[in-house]
């Protein structure tokens, strides 16, 4: 129901804009956003609007990442900035039910895409 696209290789530095698009979008998932999950580590929330229109960021990609969220389109999109090594992770849309969600709501999703890898060298 979401599928993202976006991903690729670039060096530290750099930058990419992910998007998600699909049948998703709908009033019950009141939370929209991105978890990424780096090869042996745990899914990390990483950015998220949850049912009042409030975004919030992972502290590790505040001021270096931004959230977009058109209704009229029904898409996502995440503008990653100053990508480091350590944001090397495939990254997922997801959604999820909870009205005043969280980042480990948006971690543990009702549902989620297939996602896109992003590396960084």
């Amino acid at each position: 129901q979401l599928v993202e696209s976006g991903g690729g290789s670039v060096q530290a530095g750099g930058s990419l804009r992910l998007s998600c698009e699909g049948s998703g979008f709908t009033d019950s998932n009141y939370c929209m956003g991105w978890f990424r999950q780096a090869p042996g580590k745990q899914r990390e929330g990483v950015a998220y609007m949850n049912g009042h229109g409030r975004i919030n960021y992972a502290e590790s990609v505040k001021g270096r990442f931004t959230f977009y969220k058109d209704d009229v389109k029904k898409t996502l999109s995440l503008q990653m900035t100053r990508l480091q090594p350590e944001d090397t992770a495939m990254y997922y849309c997801a959604a999820s039910g909870i009205l005043n969600c969280l980042l480990k709501d948006i971690a543990a999703p009702r549902f989620s895409g297939q996602g896109t890898q992003v590396t960084v060298s």
